[in-house]
C-alpha cells in the first residue's frame, strides 16, 4: 500500500521544499494538498466538523504554486490536490496551472476535485451554491476538451471554449472517459457523487476512510454499470488517522493508497510526526 500524506501548508508551516524533500527521501509516496481562496469572516457557514474553524484555513498557500515548488525538488514524489474547488476557477486558467504542473512533474499530479462546504467562499466567486455539483461537471468537461489531442471545441449549459491549441498536454493517456491526469473526486458517499466518480474520474477520495466496508461495493456496482472496467476504480481514503487495523482493513477492500493527515505546523513537529508514521511504510 502506498502511504501518502496531506496537510495544510501556510504561511506559519514547514515549507513546500522542506517537506516534499523530505517525504521522498523518508519513502513516503505523495504530498496532497487542500485549498481555500479565503474565509469570509462572517462564517455563517458551520465548519463541517463542529466547533470552530482551525486558524489554518484561513491562511493556505496555493496548492499550485506549493506543489510546483515541491515538484522541482523531488522526483518520485506524486503530487496532488485534496481538493481543487473547481467552481471558483475560470476552467481555462485551471486547465493550463493542471497540465503545465503535469507535464513539470514528468505525470506526478493528481487532480483532486470536490464541490467545497463554505457557501460564503463560494459565493465571492460567484457561484450558485444549489448549481456546484452541475457547475463542477461542466468545467471538468469543458477543460477535457482543452486537453484533448486534436483542438476540440466545447459547448456547456454554464460555459464554452472554441476548438483552440492548447498546450502542454497532461502526460496520462485518455481512459475511457477520462481525459487529462489522474482524477479522484472527494466527497461524502452517495449516489449523486458516485454517478459522478463513474462518469468522469478515476476514484474517490473518501475523507476520513469511514464506512468504507458499506460504500465501497455500492461505488463500485455504479462503476460497473456506467461501463467502466472494474480493475480501473481507486479509492483513495485521504486524511485519516493511521492504525494498523485500520490500514489492514483498507488492503481487505482493495485500497492500493492511503493518504495520511500531517499536523498544520513547523518543521519539526511535523518531522516528529513523520517519524512515526514511518512504521506504516
Amino acid at each position: 500500500m502506498r502511504i501518502a500524506t496531506t496537510i495544510f501548508l501556510t504561511d506559519e508551516t514547514v515549507t513546500p521544499v522542506r517537506l516534499a524533500r523530505e517525504l521522498e527521501q523518508r519513502g513516503f509516496a505523495g504530498l496532497y494538498l487542500p485549498e481555500h481562496t479565503h474565509i469570509p469572516v462572517s462564517r455563517r457557514t458551520p465548519y463541517p466538523a463542529g466547533g470552530d474553524l482551525p486558524r489554518e484555513y484561513g491562511r493556505t498557500l496555493d496548492p499550485f504554486v506549493a506543489l510546483g515548488q515541491a515538484a522541482a525538488v523531488t522526483e518520485r514524489l506524486t503530487l496532488g490536490t485534496g481538493i481543487t474547488l473547481v467552481t471558483q476557477h475560470d476552467p481555462v486558467d485551471l486547465a493550463k496551472q493542471v497540465a503545465t504542473l503535469d507535464h513539470l512533474s514528468g505525470g506526478r499530479f493528481t487532480l483532486g476535485i470536490g464541490y467545497g462546504w463554505n457557501v460564503e467562499e463560494a459565493a465571492d466567486h460567484g457561484v450558485e451554491w444549489a448549481t456546484r455539483r452541475e457547475l463542477t461537471r461542466d468545467r471538468m468537461a469543458l477543460m477535457r476538451a482543452l486537453w484533448a489531442a486534436e483542438p476540440t471545441a466545447y459547448e456547456g449549459d454554464f460555459g464554452s471554449v472554441q476548438a483552440s491549441f492548447a498546450y502542454p498536454k497532461p502526460v496520462q493517456a485518455p481512459r475511457g472517459p477520462v481525459v487529462g491526469p489522474r482524477t479522484l473526486i472527494g466527497g461524502g458517499a452517495g449516489p449523486k457523487l458516485f454517478a459522478a466518480i463513474a462518469e468522469h474520474a478515476d476514484g474517490w477520495l473518501p475523507i476520513g476512510g469511514r464506512g468504507l466496508t458499506e460504500s465501497v461495493p455500492k461505488l463500485r456496482a455504479a462503476w460497473e454499470e456506467a461501463g467502466r472496467d472494474p480493475k480501473d476504480l481507486q479509492v483513495v481514503p485521504y486524511a485519516v488517522l493511521p492504525d494498523p487495523g485500520k490500514l489492514a482493513h483498507y488492503a481487505d477492500l482493495g485500497i492500493e493508497e492511503v493518504v495520511l493527515q500531517l499536523p498544520p505546523a513547523g518543521e519539526p513537529e511535523v518531522l516528529r510526526v513523520l517519524d512515526g508514521y514511518a512504521a506504516f511504510l
